[in-house]
């Protein structure tokens, strides 16, 4: 007789499906990721590794690096300085294996009226602006990522526990344990996180074969994903992609526990403000205006 695991794995070879949803789930009823032994995540690490590159027909490192000792990530935003080009967008995509056939973008650039800012209420927002040139007269641009909470919304209302929040503030997903429910989606006030209604698409030359098990390594159908400041470089010392991209110099990333840092000298010198700030989640995405 069958177990349950063995009946699943048939199936995916009897019907000789070959998608990323079907593959990588074959481990459903395992026990967390992060509960594992360090000898059983290489072990599944390199599992998933293989399905991926038979999947995908490109070899793929998943990595686990942990988070760094003292930090605190935090990230800066000059709205004064934002010109809305959507660099940050296109280089996010790129960096993170988003699906190419629907956008799954985790960064959202808003245009809105200079006198109808509110940090409070989108609600006079446009999010799908197709200018001839930027930045526009009268307008000022907000990008809208995951705002990487102290106190997620998201987290607590997780069936599975499969989303929670780092020591290095990192708020992450395990896409093995996430059921697609989309409650956190629901409870997140910033429409952070996206859901992949069908298979990701992403060509194969195109696909960023250095990743993180939370973060950009290729998702499945059927769960949500968000921003994880880029959790693959920034435990290595690295800017965000977004950070990278910019031409003007907006985006601001660094250890907030670090004094000297560029984070902690924006904190200390600049009037910053949080989106939302009502609702005590406490984002540790800041937004500011340097120039007058």
């Amino acid at each position: 007789m069958l177990t349950r695991r063995e009946f699943i794995k048939n199936s995916f070879i009897l019907t000789g499906s070959l998608t990323l949803s079907a593959c990588l789930k074959q481990d459903i009823f395992m026990k967390k990721f992060r509960e594992f032994t360090e000898e059983e995540k290489k072990a599944f690490l390199k599992r998933l590794e293989e399905r991926y590159e038979r999947i995908l027909n490109k070899k793929i490192n998943i990595e686990d690096t942990p988070p760094l000792h003292n930090t605190l990530f935090g990230y800066g935003l000059d709205l004064s300085r934002c010109i809305g080009c959507r660099r940050c967008v296109y280089a996010c995509v790129k960096e993170n294996n988003q699906s190419r056939d629907i956008p799954l973008q985790w960064i959202r650039v808003m245009r809105i009226e200079k006198e109808r800012f509110n940090p409070s209420d989108f609600e006079h927002s446009e999010h799908y602006y197709e200018p001839e040139e930027v930045p526009e007269e009268g307008y000022i641009y907000i990008p809208v990522q995951c705002q990487q909470c102290e106190k997620p919304a998201c987290v607590k209302v997780c069936p599975t526990k499969a989303t929670w929040k780092e020591p290095d503030g990192i708020v992450v997903i395990d896409y093995e344990w996430c059921i697609g429910c989309r409650c956190c989606m629901a409870a997140c006030p910033y429409w952070a996180r996206r859901f992949n209604w069908k298979e990701p698409f992403i060509p194969a030359e195109e696909i960023n074969p250095d990743t993180h098990y939370y973060g950009n390594r290729p998702r499945m159908r059927g769960v949500v994903e968000k921003c994880t400041f880029c959790i693959q470089r920034t435990r290595k010392g690295r800017y965000p992609a977004c950070v990278e991209a910019c031409p003007v110099g907006a985006r601001k990333f660094g250890n907030l526990l670090d004094p000297e840092s560029e984070i902690r000298y924006i904190l200390e010198n600049f009037r910053v403000f949080r989106l939302k700030a009502e609702l005590n989640t406490e984002p540790k995405f800041f937004y500011f205006f340097s120039l007058g």
